[in-house]
């Protein structure tokens, strides 16, 4: 029997049907989809050795329609973009961004999200990505006033005016608190404003939360963190987590996650305990098993997310990564950001029932400010 995948219509053949049971998936070996056999009675009676072919038959089309609504959706992601255009990118967005003294920075950063983002496939349609750089620099004006400012006035206008070492070091501990309210709100804004640009078969993503929710747990959590010596930071890493998930929407659907500190917990206080002797690498065994955990546990509707990431393939990637910057001096960068992309993805799938018709538009427009504060206060905020 013949057959071909249904994506990049590669050809295959099994030699014996016999072997075929009543429903059987596989993988094509060149583009990684995924698809399933079914067999109908008269295939299943055919195939039959024994004389209950009639029993076989219908156990073989009940089986099949059960089968199909269990396998057929288990959907995966793909990344088809190369080093070598985003490479080109880079060099025209240097030179662009030297040649304006920094202004092009922000349609910069546009291209490059565009890029990637369009290269990202899922169920047969790609992602697009629909910010602009104009609305970058206003959220960049915009973050100089809400932010830059009040932050320099405290740090440097009381040295200039010669104020006392009592008020100056107050307007200093005041400037950093600034900065512990600015970083949770940076990131709810940042989040809001790239998901609100996000968008896949026309439906885009969103964000919804309240900014002060968020701060009170973002310092709440530090807060214990520090008070018990880093052993509430499992706790507070999965509600952060929970937190900007289950506010995430794909148009009218939202995004749930259902994880607990305590199952971070014992890995985290191991890997402290091996970090003297395993010289740091340990830590990419954390990363990796931190991946699978918030990815196994985020769900949309009646379907849930599933990363196959391992600590072993994370290491090899950093090491190939690494010796692939150091070799180039630092020029293989663009297929580094590609090597990534495509290795999180390659790991990446959805997982059960979806009725992606039944997804609708839900507008929710957002400012970039957040966006480019994120950039600056590095809070580590993406798409993800």
């Amino acid at each position: 029997m013949r057959y071909t995948c249904h994506k990049c219509r590669t050809g295959y053949r099994m030699r014996a049907e016999r072997t075929l049971r009543q429903l059987s998936t596989g993988t094509c070996g060149k583009c990684g989809s995924r698809f399933a056999f079914f067999v109908s009675p008269e295939v299943s009676q055919e195939a039959s050795s024994s004389g209950d072919e009639s029993h076989d038959s219908e156990h073989s089309a009940q089986g099949s329609e059960q089968s199909l609504h269990r396998h057929e959706i288990s959907s995966r992601f793909f990344f088809h973009g190369t080093g070598g255009p985003l490479f080109g990118i880079y060099v025209v967005n240097i030179f662009l961004t030297l040649l304006s003294l920094g202004l092009y920075y922000f349609w910069a950063k546009v291209r490059v999200r565009r890029y990637l983002l369009s290269h990202i496939e899922f169920r047969e349609d790609r992602f697009a990505y629909l910010g602009t750089g104009k609305e970058m620099l206003k959220g960049f004006l915009k973050a100089v006033l809400v932010f830059g400012i009040p932050y320099a006035v405290l740090v440097f206008v009381p040295g200039w005016v010669g104020a006392s070492g009592v008020v100056q070091a107050g307007a200093f501990f005041l400037a950093q608190g600034l900065i512990l309210v600015f970083i949770p709100s940076t990131m709810v804004s940042a989040r809001r404003y790239r998901l609100s640009r996000l968008s896949w078969r026309g439906i885009r993503f969103s964000f919804r939360a309240r900014r002060g929710e968020f701060v009170r747990l973002y310092l709440k959590g530090w807060l214990l963190t520090l008070l018990t010596l880093g052993a509430y930071y499992p706790f507070f890493d999965v509600k952060r987590q929970a937190f900007l998930v289950s506010h995430s929407f794909v148009g009218n659907q939202p995004f749930r996650f259902d994880g607990h500190g305590w199952d971070l917990s014992p890995s985290l206080f191991t890997t402290c305990l091996l970090t003297p002797f395993t010289l740091g690498l340990c830590w990419l065994w954390y990363m990796a098993k931190r991946q699978r955990y918030f990815w196994d546990h985020t769900a949309c509707a009646a379907a849930h997310f599933r990363s196959t990431v391992t600590g072993r393939l994370l290491l090899n990637l950093k090491a190939e990564n690494l010796l692939l910057l150091v070799l180039t001096l630092g020029l293989a960068g663009p297929w580094v950001a590609v090597r990534n992309l495509r290795f999180f993805l390659t790991h990446l799938s959805l997982e059960g029932p979806q009725d992606l018709d039944r997804l609708l538009q839900e507008a929710h427009d957002a400012t970039p400010t957040g966006d480019v504060l994120a950039d600056f206060l590095d809070t580590g905020v993406d798409l993800g």
